[in-house]
């Protein structure tokens, strides 16, 4: 284990040639912290941090101030030794955005893991965001809350500037939601209450956000919510009536109708994101989804959106009134009362407020309710079921290990070279192979598919071995795909209306399908579960089909002699 965690940082110090280039996807920045000790660049003007570590210019330019004569007086005050570059050991990159990009790192001193990002002086001049990389930095040093990222140090050399931030382990909320789908009752109300904890503390500060989302809301080492990205942040001003920021920042799902409609963000901007992620905690997806952002944003202006069946009833209402178009009617503004009334909610009747960064966070467990079509008869006890089926191999709902490659089956004996004996057509649009055929019968099959399978043209010219509508679920919601297991092996998905390749399952050796019931089975990979439906309730013969190629792709890799 020492081994591998000394790999994560077996890569050369980060050298100040070294360019961080621009990226379009800000939002992949793990953590966007921007602001360092004062930006000694030029052609931008110092701002002083004394709480900062940093490389600091302005530092060297105290003797020319006249005040020699005051030094002399006063005994030097020992100063903290600076941090640079060379105190840590650089290693893999978390995340990359428009103006940085954040690399894990060891204090070669202490041994502490940090996140740091870092940011090219060069650039951020040229694209004129220097006064966005000081506010970050500024509002970080304000906060001190165990749900948002922490602002440790920053230094800088000639060309970079670099932010010292807590690592959180566990990345970000988003990728658990695309593993999982959606999240049961008891995960969405425990991390919909850290969510709350967080925008109180802010709103507190007279910070707004601005772009919350489940990309910027990181998970600790123990699973709690860690809030990040500060770039498009406000602090608003103390001393006037100003509840308001008016610049047009945000993502596209997240963004609330005041923003799109009068160009200004409010601390109720930020409950109607928090209304959006609530609801892709359970639903899976957010509630505004379209083709483009335009279409995104005029769906969020007419408020046009619908809840999935089986959404939790409790989260329904308490969505209903953060997704309010007028900032002062949502639950949880001032308007409204504060905070109080939102926690007070009925979805959050079993969350104790007071010590809810101390609890244990639930184990994140997928929602899976039984669809309309599916109903409740196919939800009994599968694993008893499984006695009906006869020399059925498929991956009981117990299992918890990836396929052995030594559990194959004898191919059974041919006596005819003829190859429609290896076609099983199951009806119009879905066929499995037997497994059993040589080369040049491989090559029969492959050219009578090629000129009479209307699918051949999404499979890159392999054979395809079993094919078959499915109803792809994602979350909540579900979306009719043509299926296609091929060699290579390959998964691919296809939208059977408008005849679009939408995507492909990844194998790797830790893939496993599972049948949950007659029509319904996942297949598990490293980094999300698919969940798939069969509507002719067959899910065991494709989780066998998906086990067969899987032991003949693993047991001929690992046995190239076979």
């Amino acid at each position: 284990m020492a081994r591998a965690t000394s790999q994560l940082y077996d890569v050369v110090p980060i050298q100040p040639s070294v360019v961080i280039c621009s990226c379009s996807h800000p939002s992949m920045v793990r953590n966007q912290p921007d602001s360092c000790s004062p930006l000694a660049v030029p052609g931008a003007s110092s701002c002083h941090s004394p709480s900062m570590e940093g490389a600091s210019s302005e530092a060297r330019l105290d003797g020319a101030s006249g005040s020699q004569t005051q030094q002399a007086a006063r005994p030097p005050q020992p100063q903290p030794k600076k941090k640079k570059p060379e105190d840590f050991k650089f290693g893999k990159i978390l995340g990359e955005g428009s103006f940085s990009t954040v690399v894990l790192a060891r204090e070669q001193a202490t041994g502490k893991e940090y996140a740091i990002k870092i940011l090219e002086k060069r650039h951020i001049i040229k694209e004129n965001k220097v006064q966005y990389v000081k506010r970050e930095r500024d509002l970080m040093s304000i906060l001190e809350h165990p749900f948002f990222v922490k602002l440790f140090f920053t230094f800088q050399d000639d060309e970079k500037l670099y932010f010292g931030l807590s690592y959180a382990k566990n990345g970000e909320l988003l990728k658990y939601i695309r593993k999982i789908g959606s999240f049961d009752e008891t995960c969405t109300r425990f991390y919909s209450a850290e969510i709350v904890c967080a925008l109180e503390y802010l709103h507190s500060k007279g910070i707004i956000h601005r772009d919350l989302k489940p990309e910027n809301i990181l998970l600790s080492e123990d699973m709690h919510i860690q809030i990040t990205d500060f770039g498009t942040a406000k602090q608003l001003s103390s001393d006037s009536k100003q509840a308001r920021a008016n610049s047009f920042v945000g993502t596209a799902q997240y963004v609330s109708p005041e923003l799109l409609t009068e160009k200004s963000a409010c601390k109720s901007s930020d409950l109607w994101a928090l209304g959006c992620i609530i609801y892709q905690l359970v639903a899976g997806l957010p509630p505004f989804r379209a083709g483009n952002e335009y279409l995104i944003f005029q769906k969020i202006i007419k408020l046009e959106y619908e809840f999935p069946e089986k959404f939790f009833p409790k989260a329904k209402d308490l969505v209903t009134q953060l997704l309010s178009q007028e900032p002062s009617k949502r639950i949880g503004c001032e308007e409204m009362g504060g905070y109080e009334p939102l926690k007070q909610h009925p979805f959050f009747d079993t969350i104790s407020w007071d010590d809810l960064h101390l609890q244990t966070p639930p184990k994140l467990t997928p929602y899976l309710p039984a669809m309309s079509e599916d109903d409740e008869d196919c939800y009994g006890n599968y694993d008893d079921l499984l006695s009906q089926f006869s020399n059925m191999q498929v991956a009981q709902s117990s299992s918890s290990h990836s396929l052995s490659p030594h559990e194959s089956t004898p191919p059974p004996q041919r006596s005819s070279s003829n190859i429609e004996q290896y076609i099983h057509d199951l009806d119009n649009n879905s066929f499995e192979l037997d497994l059993q055929f040589t080369e040049e019968e491989k090559q029969l099959l492959l050219d009578k598919q090629t000129t009479g399978n209307p699918w051949h043209q999404f499979v890159e010219n392999n054979l395809i071995l079993k094919m078959g509508p499915v109803d792809k679920r994602k979350g909540l919601f579900a979306r009719r795909r043509q299926l296609l297991l091929t060699e290579g092996p390959h998964l691919y998905y296809v939208d059977p209306v408008n005849k679009v390749l939408k995507g492909e399952i990844p194998w790797s050796p830790e893939l496993r399908p599972e049948a949950k019931n007659f029509k319904t089975f996942f297949v598990h990979t490293p980094n999300r579960t698919y969940y798939l439906m069969d509507p002719s309730g067959n899910a065991d013969r494709w989780c066998k089909k998906i086990q067969e190629v899987w032991r003949r792709f693993y047991q001929r890799h690992q046995n190239p002699g076979l």
